[in-house]
């Protein structure tokens, strides 16, 4: 048994993906579950933003998007459709990589997930290598992420840790303030509004875990 397994993470940028080029028109950041693909090449998507008529218009416009079917709860739409463009990401999955988190966000994505060994490594480094506009962030041991991260114990979604960590680094959370929420937004290249949803449903989580 391989007892390594190592956490990546890449940006894509550059890539003419339907829902990366979504968010280069439309302001939201989309969360991805990984394609599945078709035997004909086409990829069945599921993805959720905050809900936004212009996204799903947007969307709806796209000539490579069929069968588009969205849904709304709690100020999220969650949409379901075809995709007749291959996503990079495939490249990555056949070289061994393991997605556990997909998102797009002012035209590029961000992939995390685990490869199981340094060969693989190697071989997803090397399908990398050969995509465009695909950039290694980072790469570190999964214990390492267990012991540090706080999103397997308190069920965080890594972009609400990531808000949690900014705004307590910057002292949002001080009395006084020592950072407003356009800052600590700023800080994270996202918008107030999206800064503040993540950080509600950040608490709420918390909240409901430690009080339930």
């Amino acid at each position: 048994m391989i007892d390594e397994c190592l956490v990546v993470e890449f940006t894509v940028r550059n890539d003419d993906c339907p829902l990366a080029e979504a968010t280069r028109d439309v302001e939201v950041e989309i969360d991805a579950r990984p394609p599945q693909r078709r035997s004909d090449g086409n990829d069945l998507l599921q993805f959720s933003a905050p809900t936004s008529d212009r996204l799903t218009r947007v969307l709806e416009e796209d000539d490579r998007i069929s069968y588009l079917h969205a849904s709304r709860t709690d100020g999220r739409s969650r949409y379901r459709c075809l995709s007749k463009h291959p996503c990079v990401v495939h490249r990555l999955i056949d070289s061994g990589l393991i997605v556990e988190t997909l998102r797009y966000r002012d035209g590029a994505a961000r992939i995390a997930g685990a490869v199981v060994g340094r060969d693989v490594l190697k071989g997803v480094m090397e399908a990398a290598g050969e995509t465009v506009g695909v950039k290694l962030e980072r790469v570190y041991p999964l214990e390492s992420e267990a012991r540090e991260s706080p999103s397997r114990r308190w069920n965080l979604t890594p972009a609400q840790e990531e808000c949690l960590r900014a705004a307590l680094e910057l002292g949002y959370f001080e009395i006084p303030r020592g950072a407003s929420s356009e800052a600590v937004a700023d800080e994270l290249g996202i918008s107030k509004s999206a800064f503040l949803e993540r950080l509600r449903r950040a608490e709420a989580a918390l909240f409901q875990q430690m009080f339930r």
